[in-house]
């Protein structure tokens, strides 16, 4: 009789924790695109199919396909042969954010709160827990999902690197790669026609990119949003190294710098994003300052979204797969409200409540600040 009573009890915590059991989680990939993601993708999938039994239901262009309800199974074979494929198999946005929605109203575009459609459909297609895939904006529309009781894993996406309690964020190391070979390539044709070459990368207001870029690449001045640069700085380095035989120069700068008595430079604004202000021009500000203050003849190039296309490099591949299956373990293991993270070589997790703290910006007497200043390069505040 004890045994038979012994037995069900233990029967009936098997079934309960059985009925918790994460069985279906969606994943979508929100804000710009960038090399890795579908490595994350197939990371999840793959791990969340084979290791664990899950169904794996992919969200069809990040928070606007979750308003609008766009979704689909991913399978094992959904998930083959995307691992160095850039982009995203599942589309992406940024603008959709639900809580600042874009609807076609009466006098045209309104701005609407859509979460509760986001809702509807979670708890509609039976989801245990959302993965989110994305940089700064789609964690801070992660932790107001979660505020409303979905359960949400998410996973650092930024080129930018903005992302606070990681070390690195995946898509990163491609584009400093990517910005990086534009240096290299900037220095042939400079030298030959004694020109001052610029060079524009992102970075909204982290200068991650322009500063490691700089670095690799041997730039002669670095410019970047944490550290407001002087026009006399700018133009004293140009004109010393044109009048000590040094007969060009290559400046990178990040879209986000600006002068110290200036804004920065705004291409546009798009009340469609949570974020409206979209940066772009202080290439061809800057150049066109030089050009008329030192009479140096000067090129721009700006590398715009090539940052964030093509094949991700080794180390993002391996960070993705990495960030992905971390993210189905934290699943399974009911850690909701939480982001994978770096921190040294270990793959872990913090809250998604501080990686939104803060941003993580370039520290202005940081080692690689003072490094760049140690070989020489100006950053344009002195």
């Amino acid at each position: 009789m004890n045994n038979h009573a012994t037995g069900s009890v233990t029967q009936h915590k098997r079934s309960s924790v059985s009925e918790k059991k994460t069985k279906r989680i969606g994943i979508l990939t929100g804000g710009g695109d960038c090399p890795g993601l579908n490595a994350v993708i197939r990371g999840v999938t793959k791990s969340a199919i084979d290791e664990h039994g899950i169904t794996v239901i992919g969200i069809e262009d990040g928070f606007e396909g979750f308003v609008e309800g766009r979704m689909r199974e991913i399978t094992s074979k959904d998930a083959s042969g995307i691992l160095g494929l850039g982009g995203t198999i599942l589309g992406t946005s940024n603008k959709g954010d639900p809580f600042h929605y874009p609807s076609d109203g009466i006098k045209g575009i309104e701005i609407v709160d859509a979460s509760m459609r986001t809702l509807k459909h979670y708890k509609g297609w039976g989801l245990d827990c959302l993965i989110a895939v994305g940089g700064d904006g789609t964690m801070h529309i992660s932790k107001k999902l979660g505020e409303m009781g979905m359960n949400i894993i998410g996973v650092p996406k930024t080129i930018d690197n903005d992302l606070d309690a990681t070390d690195q964020t995946f898509g990163f190391d491609t584009a400093l790669s990517i910005a990086t070979e534009a240096i290299d390539r900037l220095h042939t044709t400079g030298s030959s026609h004694h020109r001052v070459m610029i060079i524009e990368v992102m970075g909204r207001y982290a200068g991650w990119i322009a500063l490691e870029a700089g670095l690799a690449g041997g730039a002669d001045i670095i410019l970047i949003p944490e550290i407001p640069f002087k026009w006399q700085s700018v133009f004293d380095k140009v004109i010393e190294r044109s009048t000590h035989g040094k007969r060009f120069s290559i400046i990178c700068i990040a879209e986000g710098a600006k002068a110290a008595d200036e804004g920065a430079v705004v291409k546009e604004t798009d009340m469609k994003r949570t974020d409206p202000i979209r940066f772009g021009g202080i290439g061809e500000h800057v150049a066109n300052r030089i050009t008329t203050d030192t009479g140096l003849e000067t090129r721009v190039t700006v590398l715009g979204h090539l940052q964030r296309g093509g094949s991700p490099t080794a180390f993002d591949r391996i960070l993705s797969t990495r960030y992905g299956t971390k993210a189905v373990e934290l699943a399974v293991q009911g850690k909701f409200g939480s982001m994978v993270c770096l921190r040294g070589l270990r793959v872990t997790s913090v809250s998604i409540a501080e990686a939104v703290a803060q941003q993580r910006l370039v520290p202005v007497d940081g080692e690689l600040v003072r490094t760049a200043r140690a070989v020489g390069t100006s950053l344009g505040d002195e």
